[in-house]
């Protein structure tokens, strides 16, 4: 056997045996609250485009604010899709759940699109400082048909961390999820 590869197997092993040692993350997803909120809009289909989100949040990564400008990730955890693509398919499910619309969709999907909602995802994090889960979403109403911007507006929630562990953050990070949706949802459809 030739020194290369000797080194090539026992590189090989190591590398598996670290894998088979690690543990699997424990894997989290997301619920966004249908609004009841907001008048029906059953004529109108909505279309929720690919969020945009720095980086940092542009992961499976659960985000930890430590202090300043210190940010970590929650061990031996992760999101259950990028997060980004989680957020806007509970997005799309908070429209399509509320009965008010005729349909909501992603792009690719094939629905005749009345309106789009673009959001931005500014903060989706744990702040170790405050003891509280935020989670801080710009929206864009546009008009599909001319491309006009109807409406922006900042969605906001903070929710204490109730509890201690990872289950315990992420049960906050949910339910602050959960209020941006429900409000974001019963904005659009009252500015449609």
């Amino acid at each position: 056997m030739t020194r290369f590869s000797a080194a090539f197997l026992l590189a090989a092993a190591m590398g598996l045996s670290s894998c088979a040692t690690s543990a699997p993350k424990d894997t989290f997803g997301l619920t966004a609250t249908p609004s009841a909120a907001g008048p029906t809009r059953k004529g109108r289909q909505v279309l929720i485009a690919n969020p945009v989100a720095t980086q940092m949040l542009d992961s499976q990564n659960v985000v930890v604010h430590v202090s300043g400008q210190e940010y970590q990730f929650l061990g031996d955890s992760q999101w259950s899709d990028r997060l980004p693509k989680l957020v806007q398919l509970k997005l799309a499910q908070a429209f399509q759940n509320s009965g008010k619309v005729g349909g909501a969709g992603l792009p690719g999907e094939g629905l005749a699109i009345d309106e789009q909602i673009q959001t931005t995802i500014n903060t989706f994090e744990i702040s170790v400082s405050e003891g509280v889960a935020v989670v801080d979403i710009t929206a864009r109403l546009l008009n599909d048909r001319n491309g006009q911007v109807r409406a922006s507006k900042n969605f906001r929630a903070t929710v204490p961390v109730s509890g201690s562990g990872n289950k315990a953050y992420i049960a906050a990070m949910n339910s602050a999820f959960g209020q941006v949706s429900a409000a974001l949802v019963a904005w659009a459809l009252a500015t449609m």
